[in-house]
Order: structure tokens, then C-alpha cells, then sequence
């Protein structure tokens, strides 16, 4: 997905008081014939200016893929890796209410205010969790980013479920206190 696309998600639940599934529910159940009238609808019945309204519309109409789709057909053949995932994301959720969940095709980003932390399956056996820490030295299993590359600052590969333990949740907690 374009970055700039991405950003416009990212920052609609700030910007228009909903998230894109809210928005797009509310299109669905108005069923709009045309995209027009749909993008008129979002700026005069709720306020939301012309590029979110138009970016709303065209991704309404792009497929039905729900969130949590897009994070089953990551773990699709690598079930044994979805524990990992479930725990990491309660973890991030216990740090306060104002996480935003945001799956994409291949990656979970976590949302403050900032992106902070990203959890991808990155192959069969391996879950690569990705941290924006700056001023964080690389140590131990705090990788640099690897793949991730300016998404995130470090990476922490992860294998078991054992392997989420004190010190990965410290790093995650940073991220986060460093999200605002």
C-alpha cells in the first residue's frame, strides 16, 4: 500500500472521528449508487473534507476484506506462529486504550499517535517484530531494523511463545511511552 495511503488511514480516526471500517459501514449501509453522491454524503452529513471522503468511497468499493481476514490469511500455514501474535497483541493492548490496531496484507502496524511497533509473520517458524526505538542501541536479540527499514528501528525475532518475556515487553512498553 502507498505510504501517503496509508498515512490518510493511519490518521482518520484522529482526523474524522472514525476508523476506515467505521466509515465503511456506514457507506454499506447507505448503499450509494454513485461514488459522487457518496463523497457528498461524508462531507455534508458528517463533516469529513473532500480527500478522506473520496479515499473512504474508493476503499469501500475496493473489496470486503475485514481486518480480521487480513490477519487470518497472514497466519494461513503458519498457525503455530498466531499464539505468539495473540499474545504480543494483548500485551500492547493492556498499555492503555489508545492503541490502533491496523492489519495489513502482511503486517500488524501499532498505532499511537506513531507507528511503534509492527508484528509480521515473516516466515513458517518466525514472527519478526519491529520497534521504532530511537536513541535505543542495538543489543542482543534487539536487532536493527533488518527488513523493516525506516518503519521501524529495531527487530526481534521471535519463535516461541517463550520467547515474549520480560525484556521484550520492556522494549515494547518504550516503543510505546516513545509513541506520543
Amino acid at each position: 500500500m502507498d505510504k501517503a495511503l496509508q498515512s490518510m488511514i493511519n490518521n482518520m480516526p484522529e482526523k474524522t472521528g472514525k476508523k476506515l471500517e467505521e466509515w465503511i459501514q456506514i457507506l454499506h449501509d447507505k448503499s450509494f449508487e454513485k461514488h459522487s453522491m457518496a463523497v457528498k454524503y461524508l462531507k455534508d452529513e458528517h463533516g469529513v473534507t473532500h480527500g478522506f471522503a473520496n479515499t473512504i468511497v474508493t476503499l469501500s468499493k475496493e473489496n470486503n476484506v475485514t481486518a480480521d481476514d487480513l490477519v487470518l490469511a497472514q497466519y494461513n500455514g503458519k498457525e503455530s506462529l498466531k499464539p505468539i501474535y495473540e499474545l504480543l497483541i494483548a500485551t500492547i493492548t493492556s498499555f492503555g486504550n489508545d492503541v490502533v490496531i491496523t492489519p495489513k496484507k502482511g503486517s500488524v502496524s501499532l498505532i499511537r499517535k506513531k507507528q511503534f511497533a509492527l508484528i509480521k509473520p515473516a516466515t513458517k517458524t518466525r514472527i519478526d517484530l519491529g520497534l521504532k526505538l530511537t536513541d535505543v542501541e542495538v543489543q542482543g536479540r534487539l536487532e536493527n531494523s533488518g527488513p523493516f527499514g525506516t518503519m521501524c528501528t529495531h527487530r526481534i525475532q521471535l519463535q516461541n511463545i517463550s520467547d515474549v518475556d520480560a525484556d521484550i515487553i520492556k522494549w515494547l512498553s518504550m516503543a510505546y511511552e516513545k509513541s506520543v
